[in-house]
């Protein structure tokens, strides 16, 4: 389960409609800072090699002046200068048209919370961690930053169509857990995976996990893990290509192809898939939980 403070049914009390709080970077621990020193220096260390170019580059906007959790207002400033993006600070989850409300107007909003100590390596919910180092280096990139604005707006329109499920696989698959092939070979960028020390090396180098290459239609089939590492993930060619693709996609057509196919269970490999490695699902086999739809 969330935890129940993070989960509100209208803005709390101290949030606006658009449901952001004042950041209080001041307001934050000794002790929650630390946290974020100590995460900040395990991951930053273990991602060269590991991580898509664009996102070793995006780590230079936290590397700000102070120690601790980014103060928003010396991170904006030059996120906004390198891309237009900003940080906006909210209670918890928030629902779905208010979160791609702020995406459409290049607002990412970020779980104004940190994790226990117990919690170092898994956390259902997204923190500032998740959310900041796991997001923000990404969207310092032009061609993610425009990506993650058109998903905020082909959010917005999924809504109308009853389709937000089958568009949440998209981000899934790919801002949080997507793989693209670079020179060097197979590189991480998914939020979800450069922020978890685990699955930075899982996605990579198990061998049980899927690595597919990245198509639409077939990704947009696919049901994916909430509770554990992935079984599958997609590789994009390049950031250019992930773009292109959804600003030249008729999405209204593409739901309705949708709901005359049946999902694909996450381990499945199709005939006509472009397949990096065969998994052998041992991981999965041995953790069986639930999946989402």
């Amino acid at each position: 389960m969330v935890a129940e403070s993070h989960i509100h049914k209208s803005p709390p009390p101290g949030a606006a409609p658009d449901w952001t709080v004042a950041q209080n970077w001041d307001g934050f621990s000794a002790d929650a800072h630390a946290m974020w020193d100590r995460l900040f220096a395990r991951q930053s260390a273990m991602l060269p090699g590991r991580a898509a170019d664009a996102f070793l580059r995006g780590l230079d906007v936290l590397k700000l002046s102070r120690p601790g959790i980014p103060d928003y207002r010396e991170l904006n400033a030059r996120l906004i200068a390198a891309t237009g993006w900003q940080v906006v600070a909210v209670p918890g989850l928030i629902p779905d048209d208010v979160f791609f409300e702020h995406l459409a107007n290049r607002r990412f909003p970020a779980g104004n919370f940190i994790r226990t100590p117990e919690q170092l390596d898994y956390l259902q919910e997204p923190d500032v961690f998740h959310d900041v180092f796991g997001h923000v280096p990404m969207l310092a990139d032009p061609v993610f930053a425009d990506y993650m604005a058109a998903y905020g707006r082909g959010g917005l329109r999924s809504l109308g169509f009853g389709a937000l499920h089958k568009l949440a696989r998209l981000y899934w698959y790919t801002v949080e857990f997507g793989l693209i092939e670079e020179a060097g070979g197979l590189r991480i960028y998914g939020a979800g995976i450069v922020s978890s020390y685990g699955e930075s090396v899982f996605a990579l180098d198990d061998p049980s996990p899927n690595r597919l290459g990245f198509d639409l239609l077939r990704l947009m089939r696919t049901q994916y893990r909430i509770d554990d590492y992935q079984q599958a993930y997609f590789v994009i060619p390049s950031l250019n290509h992930l773009l292109a693709t959804t600003l030249e996609t008729d999405f209204g057509p593409l739901y309705a192809e949708l709901e005359t196919l049946p999902d694909l269970a996450i381990a499945r490999i199709l005939p006509d898939d472009r397949v990096y490695w065969r998994g052998t699902q041992a991981y999965a086999q041995a953790k069986a939980g639930p999946t989402r739809i």
